[in-house]
């Protein structure tokens, strides 16, 4: 007998649990209160380049496992491109020096052992240095637990810990950070090979799901705010929209996969991380170099991550909270200037555009990796999904998609208690 899930957002969380519970028969109903899915990993067209761009430049790795089972059950996998080897150019703006870290095809972390491949500079004991952060605790410093200096620090472990934490590294939670490393750098050249969506994150991870839901005969109502939810000792018993209410069957489950503002405001008595980063992305219509490498890490500049796109330069600054009431074209000048060393290119500041997301994660700090809830909930019928809820990981795609197979899995659990 098919049972009916409702799942309250369309980002890539809620859309991972629905893929899952629909080819698990379930009837799956999504209710997302905007008036497209995606959340913040999503497309659009932009007029100020005439291009489409995303809203943040996300970066996939191959070791991205759950990320990638996703795009393969929806069919898009091929459709993450990157390098056939685990390779990143990096580029030190004060200096102009420029090399090359890699990661090889390994499954071990052998390139530390190899001098030609590991970040110039370095010696052996400086990575062995690092060790501690591997199974550090989450209530740990990043700062209390490694050396925060150096060469390898400043050229490699700030800039990647920075884009995956979303603050300054020091402050962020050791064990969250840990987990990033044993997830890439400890695994090998084979879990590192950068994926990106070439054509669009809304044409590789949204738009597809959606197709293929809509096959599977899933709802999907867009506009459709959760106002209120009527809560008993049993579970959850009513969805109330405003114009129209939803009576639970008592089989029928609940997934919340909503921001963690909209979901303590649900669900009372909820705890959700209180503190939030900003996340800067710049696009510029600019054809790239042909022989320019498709990712560039920039060190020492304001600009952390340079992607090239088909037609298009993109830049990715972390921890932005600085930047956020910036003069748009005084930002976007300065930018261009780093964009114009890291490219080797020149010219006048081409059609831009420039998107500032100011509450793009949670602060990945022990304090407020400790308020991230789990999937489950005190009620038999309620689960959540979400790159704040407790993943093990910072806020990325590879942990919301977590989150959303995590709540399915508990759904599917209930089912058959």
């Amino acid at each position: 007998m098919q049972k009916t899930v409702h799942i309250i957002g369309a980002g890539i969380s809620g859309l991972s649990a629905a893929v899952r519970l629909a080819k698990a028969n379930y009837r799956v109903h999504i209710h997302e209160a905007t008036q497209q899915a995606g959340g913040r990993c999503r497309s659009y067209f932009d007029t100020a380049t005439n291009l489409t761009i995303d809203n943040g430049n996300h970066l996939l790795l191959s070791g991205n496992r759950d990320a990638l089972a996703y795009a393969r059950s929806i069919g898009t996998d091929a459709a993450l491109v990157g390098p056939t080897r685990a390779q990143f150019a990096f580029i030190d703006l004060p200096t102009g020096k420029r090399w090359q870290l890699d990661l090889g095809e390994s499954r071990l972390p052998l390139w530390v052992f190899d001098k030609t491949r590991r970040v110039p500079d370095t010696r052996l004991r400086d990575y062995l240095a690092l060790s501690p952060l591997i199974w550090a605790a989450q209530s740990k410093l990043v700062g209390k637990t490694i050396p925060c200096e150096g060469t390898l620090y400043h050229r490699l472990v700030q800039p990647l810990l920075l884009a995956a934490l979303n603050v300054d590294p020091p402050e962020g939670s050791a064990g969250l950070a840990g987990a990033v490393v044993r997830e890439t750098l400890l695994a090998g050249g084979q879990a590192c090979r950068p994926l990106v969506a070439r054509d669009g994150l809304s044409a590789v991870l949204i738009e597809p799901a959606i197709t293929l839901l809509k096959k599977q005969a899933a709802s999907i109502q867009f506009g459709h705010e959760l106002r209120e939810i009527g809560l008993s000792a049993d579970g959850v018993g009513e969805l109330k929209f405003g114009t129209d209410d939803l009576a639970l069957g008592p089989e029928d489950a609940v997934v919340m996969a909503v921001p963690p503002r909209p979901a303590a405001l649900l669900v009372s008595g909820l705890k959700t991380p209180t503190k939030f980063r900003a996340i800067l992305n710049a696009h510029f219509r600019f054809d790239p170099p042909k022989d320019m490498p498709p990712l560039i890490g920039i060190v020492g500049g304001l600009v952390e991550w340079l992607f090239a796109f088909p037609q298009r330069l993109s830049v990715t600054i972390s921890n932005g909270d600085r930047l956020m009431d910036m003069p748009r074209e005084e930002l976007a000048q300065a930018i261009w200037r780093d964009v114009c060393k890291a490219a080797g290119v020149q010219g006048e500041l081409p059609p831009w555009q420039i998107v500032r997301e100011r509450r793009a994660t949670f602060e990945s700090t022990p304090e407020q990796n400790a308020l991230r809830p789990g999937a489950s909930t005190a009620w038999k019928n309620l689960f959540l999904a979400g790159d704040w809820t407790d993943t093990g990981l910072p806020a990325t795609i590879e942990g919301s998609v977590r989150s959303g197979n995590r709540a399915a899995d508990l759904v599917l659990a209930m089912r058959r208690r």
